[in-house]
């Protein structure tokens, strides 16, 4: 049986972190590819550091997608982001790109031809996860941690918040009776701000972003509330420290409370099943849960290159499930082609949607009317109901 008093810690970054800055211009490119055509293969990384990026990869694409189109997308990523400091500003910092054509090799094994359908473009598993303890399905922890950052950055953009930086960290620590969250009992915010401010100054700033996210009365001790540890954090993002695309999966996932495959989302196409596998996983495990047939689900799935079916299906509710899940894995499968093909089109993930997904989470977020984060929808609940 598994423990059901415990604490429990997740972590999130802010757009301005490095890494997620590295994720953003990667994702802006891959928007740039899918909007000039929807067919288009991206792999592309980012690094970032003092007044320098470099991009490099594999792509397969229209050629209006120039080198320097690229740099011009990066620098509007990193503007838009907010940062026009001496030591990573938008308009003055390099831009290096270092991408090729993508490899026929991996091609011929992809494409579909003949009477092959697309295969997977590497192999890999892929895990999704949801739990009834949000109204997002998500994990309590991981859900307050990016909430915290959010409301933070939207005071920094609407100008409420002058005085504070992009880069910032968050990590929030919830106790567990009975399986469920009843409190913080820490909290941990870390934000960039303006040398004119001094630590008790940046605490007061950030308190009502806190307490005005979490539920009333979850507020941890004062004493276990602690805002900038280090007392001090004026120079951040790339200038204090190196950024690479794909170093922050467990932000990007669940907190750490569900499995993860391994493979980062941010630079890929859908053909990727790194990521669009995993928003497909996130999709059933959601419309498990809110259809009312177990509390929590982790869903497996697992891919070899080149083949279109998926390998493996599993499903595991520790000991939630209302139904039965061997047959609640078949009914999964029915209702959606886990092939790579039939998942982007199931949940249409051939548009330029990516790049809003780099920051605060690609799970738990609401749907957007132009499809952006189709795999949040429910809309499988009343067909899985029918099918139990």
């Amino acid at each position: 049986m598994s423990k059901q008093n415990y604490l429990f810690t997740s972590e999130s970054v802010s757009e301005g972190h490095p890494d997620k800055v590295s994720d953003r211009i990667s994702d802006a490119i891959v928007d740039a590819f899918l909007a000039a055509d929807p067919h288009s293969r991206v792999a592309v990384e980012t690094l970032t550091t003092t007044n320098l990026v470099v991009l490099a990869g594999e792509v397969r694409g229209p050629a209006s997608i120039t080198k320097e189109l690229m740099e011009e997308t990066a620098r509007h990523a990193v503007k838009d982001i907010g940062y026009e400091q001496d030591g990573f500003h938008w308009k003055h910092a390099k831009v290096q790109v270092h991408v090729h054509s993508q490899s026929a090799d991996i091609a011929q094994g992809v494409d579909a031809a003949g009477n092959k359908d697309e295969g997977a473009g590497d192999q890999g598993i892929m895990f999704g996860y949801a739990v009834n303890e949000t109204d997002t399905l998500m994990p309590a922890p991981i859900h307050f941690a990016h909430s915290i950052l959010k409301s933070l950055a939207e005071a920094r953009h609407s100008g409420a918040a002058p005085l504070l930086g992009p880069d910032a960290k968050s990590q929030v620590t919830l106790e567990y009776r009975a399986g469920k969250p009843v409190r913080a009992t820490s909290i941990v915010v870390s934000t960039q701000h303006d040398a004119s401010l001094s630590q008790a100054d940046v605490r007061e700033i950030v308190r009502p972003h806190v307490v005005n996210v979490l539920p009333e009365g979850w507020m941890c001790e004062e004493g276990q509330f602690y805002v900038n540890p280090t007392g001090r954090f004026v120079i951040g993002g790339p200038d204090g420290d190196c950024g690479l695309t794909g170093r922050k999966i467990i932000v990007d996932t669940y907190g750490g409370a569900a499995p993860h495959g391994g493979g980062a989302f941010s630079g890929k196409d859908p053909t990727k099943v790194d990521r669009s596998a995993a928003y497909a996983a996130r999709y059933l495990a959601k419309n498990v849960v809110a259809a009312g047939l177990a509390e929590k689900c982790v869903i497996q799935l697992s891919y070899a290159i080149g083949v279109s079916k998926p390998l493996s299906v599993y499903v595991d509710t520790s000991g939630t499930c209302k139904v039965d899940e061997d047959k609640l894995s078949d009914v999964l499968q029915q209702l959606m082609d886990l092939s790579p093909r039939g998942i982007r089109t199931h949940l249409g993930l051939n548009k330029p949607i990516y790049a809003r997904t780099a920051a605060y989470g690609h799970f738990g977020r609401t749907p957007d009317a132009d499809g952006g984060f189709s795999w949040e929808k429910i809309d499988l609940v009343e067909q899985l109901k029918r099918a139990f």
